[in-house]
């Protein structure tokens, strides 16, 4: 955690000038290299929402033990910074939320930021979770939200909750509140059902920019964790009427590779009739660089995952399902199991694939999906993959920007969504 204090002027009456809570933030990276010898990364960082006084009677100093206080003033040498110990924090923390009740929001939310739990790959919830979290990452690098908004996580009560039922969302802009707040109410207004049934779980969470773009994610599921078969990420670009379904499928850690059996072909076969909802492109706009609208993402995590938390995205290959037909056509993909002959897909057997980079920029550029996909289909789609057991991380961004202003942000550095609006759906666990 990282606090920045500010300095008001001195009065007649004070020997020092007082001390004041400005900023606080998470550090994202540490002893990186800068201008001037070692630096560190910042973020989040959010600024305070009222004054809040170091020193003084009623400062937040007042509120700690003489030790503390001494340790503190060692730290924060004019003119520097410095580094406090765990215990010191602790006691900061304490006093602020006593103190400053408007502001255990905003610690909650840094808080599981910067001290996210680490999930065990060889626990089937965790691995559940694992694979619904790199999904939503993947889904904000798309539409270009920050990682921020969707990063404060907590272990749900439940074990068949779904990844969006842990989240934790940033406390609300004040200078947001009143802009468009109505236009962040109703999400995915085909799929009410899935808000009010029994039969499944479904978390929602709706950010909004200051330009009126918005993304609705939705986490859906419908089988406790250890009759689940998976995850499938679906983005669909609602202007363009466009969606891509990435199919999540877990690499051995070690052997990074993964035997193809009788499941997998059957859903590979699902997978190439999702692919028929998309028609021809009658408009330069429709293009897309090839049929595929479905991907495999071999995806593997460290075998130290319950002791280190995953940063960003879970390194793996992305395939496109006709690309796949042709690897299991070809000799590269033979192996050996049990002294059979048996089809493997892995680092070893496949030459060339997608990562998550190259993955993300076609999509995000319109570059790959499907063409003329309405929302009824989209619905009827994701209530398939429900019924057959999977756990669907489904986003629908909306926004009235057209294909060149779409472009233009997309390559444009400065024009991300930095401030939004985010408003959560958050259901009984039903399990």
């Amino acid at each position: 955690m990282v606090l920045v204090l500010g300095q008001g002027d001195r009065d007649e009456w004070d020997s020092f000038p007082s001390r004041h809570l400005v900023w606080i933030g998470v550090v994202a990276r540490h002893n990186t290299v800068g201008a001037v010898d070692k630096s560190i990364t910042v973020d989040p960082l959010r600024e305070c929402m009222k004054t809040i006084m170091i020193d003084g009677h009623d400062g937040l100093l007042s509120r700690l033990p003489k030790p503390m206080r001494e340790e503190f003033e060692q730290a924060a040498i004019l003119g520097g910074g410095g580094e406090c110990s765990h215990a010191l924090w602790e006691a900061v923390n304490t006093a602020l939320r006593a103190a400053h009740p408007e502001l255990i929001g905003l610690l909650d939310w840094l808080i599981a930021q910067a001290d996210p739990p680490a999930l065990d790959s060889n626990d089937p919830a965790d691995r559940a979770w694992q694979e619904q979290q790199d999904a939503t990452r993947s889904l904000l690098r798309i539409a270009e939200f920050p990682h921020s908004s969707l990063a404060a996580w907590q272990r749900p009560s439940s074990r068949d909750a779904p990844y969006l039922a842990g989240l934790i969302p940033q406390p609300v802009e004040h200078s947001l509140i009143d802009h468009d707040v109505r236009a962040a109410g109703d999400a995915f207004g085909l799929f009410s059902e899935w808000q009010s049934g029994n039969e499944v779980r479904c978390d929602i969470h709706i950010l909004q920019d200051a330009e009126g773009r918005r993304l609705e994610v939705a986490n859906v599921n419908a089988t406790p964790v250890e009759s689940r078969l998976g995850t499938d990420m679906i983005y669909f670009h609602e202007s363009t009427q466009s969606f891509v379904l990435v199919q999540y499928k877990r690499l051995d850690s070690r052997k990074r590779s993964i035997y193809v059996d009788d499941r997998l072909l059957s859903q590979i076969d699902r997978l190439e009739k999702v692919a028929q909802l998309s028609r021809s492109p009658a408009l330069p706009s429709e293009w897309r660089m090839g049929n595929d609208p479905c991907f495999l993402k071999l995806a593997y995590w460290p075998e130290d995952t319950d002791k280190q938390p995953v940063e960003g995205l879970v390194p793996g290959m992305y395939l496109p399902v006709s690309y796949v037909r042709l690897l299991l056509n070809d000799d590269c993909t033979r192996g050996v199991q049990a002294g059979s002959q048996a089809r493997l897909l892995g680092y070893e057997q496949v030459e060339r694939y997608l990562i998550n980079t190259q993955f993300i920029e076609l999509v995000k550029h319109g570059l790959a999906g499907t063409v003329g996909t309405t929302a009824e289909e989209l619905h009827s789609l994701v209530q398939d993959r429900i019924e057959r057991g999977q756990s669907v991380v489904l986003a629908a961004e909306r926004s009235r920007e057209s294909v060149r202003a779409r472009q233009k942000r997309t390559r444009s550095r400065g024009s991300k969504a930095k401030r939004y609006i985010h408003r959560v759906h958050n259901p009984d666990p039903l399990f």
